[in-house]
C-alpha cells in the first residue's frame, strides 16, 4: 500500500488531496515536524533534506511534491488529472507545476521563514513584507489565467493536479495582512469550486482543519 508521510496543512496536503481524488488506497503516516522527527536518522533516510512530504510506493521512495504529483498522475493516467504526455496541454501542465513549486511556493517559504534570510527584527520584518508583496504579484498571474474565456480551471475546461496544487498554496495566504488569494476576482470563485470537491473536503476533515479553509 502507498504510504504518505505528512503533517497537517503543509505541502503534503497536495499529494493527500491527489490520492483522495484518485481513489487509491493509502496510509497516512504523521510526521512530528515540531518534535524534531524531520531531523531523525530514520526520516533522513527517506528524505535527506528533512522535508515533507515523502511518498513510499512499494520499493519507490519519492520526495519533492511536484515529482510525487507527476508519479501519481502518470500511474493513474485514466483518471485524467493531467493531460496526455506529448501534448501542448501537457507542456503547459509541466510549466504550471514548475511555476507553483519553484516560484510561488518559494516566495511563500520566504514569507513564512524570513529569519533564514535575515537576523535582526527589522530586517526580518522587511524580508517578510517583500515576500508578501511578491506572492501577491504572483497571484495576479493565477487570476489572469483564470480570467480567460472558458477557463473554469487553470488548464482550461478540465480540473487537474494544477488546481489542487495551487489551492493549497492559496490557502497559505489566508492569514496575510491585507489582501489574500481569495480576494482576487477570479481566484475567489475558482477556490470555491475546488473546495466543493468531495476529495478536498475529505482531506480538510482528515487533517482536522478549521474553516475558513482558504
Amino acid at each position: 500500500m502507498i504510504q504518505l508521510h505528512y503533517a497537517p496543512s503543509t505541502a503534503s496536503m497536495i499529494p493527500h488531496i491527489l490520492l483522495e481524488e484518485l481513489g487509491l488506497p493509502f496510509e497516512l503516516i504523521t510526521v512530528d515536524k515540531d518534535g524534531g522527527e524531520l531531523d531523525s536518522p530514520a526520516y533522513r533516510q527517506l528524505n535527506p533534506n528533512g522535508l515533507i512530504p515523502v511518498l513510499v510506493d512499494g520499493d519507490l521512495v519519492l520526495y519533492e511534491t511536484a515529482a510525487i504529483c507527476l508519479h501519481l498522475t502518470d500511474q493513474q493516467a485514466a483518471a485524467g488529472l493531467a493531460p496526455r504526455p506529448g501534448t501542448a496541454e501537457r507542456a503547459h501542465c509541466y510549466k504550471w507545476l514548475s511555476w507553483l513549486s519553484t516560484t510561488l511556493q518559494t516566495a511563500l517559504i520566504v514569507y513564512f521563514y524570513p529569519e533564514r534570510w535575515a537576523s535582526t527584527p527589522a530586517a526580518i520584518a522587511d524580508v517578510q513584507a517583500h515576500a508578501q508583496a511578491r506572492v501577491l504579484t504572483l497571484l495576479e498571474q493565477l487570476d489572469t489565467q483564470l480570467a480567460k474565456p472558458g477557463q473554469a480551471w487553470l488548464l482550461g475546461q478540465d480540473y487537474s493536479v494544477i488546481d489542487l496544487y495551487a489551492t493549497v498554496l492559496c490557502r497559505w495566504t489566508r492569514n496575510f495582512s491585507g489582501r489574500k488569494a481569495r480576494d482576487y476576482p477570479h481566484i475567489g470563485p475558482w477556490l470555491q469550486r475546488v473546495l466543493a470537491r468531495p476529495a478536498v473536503q475529505r482531506v480538510m476533515a482528515k487533517e482536522g482543519l478549521q474553516q475558513p479553509w482558504v
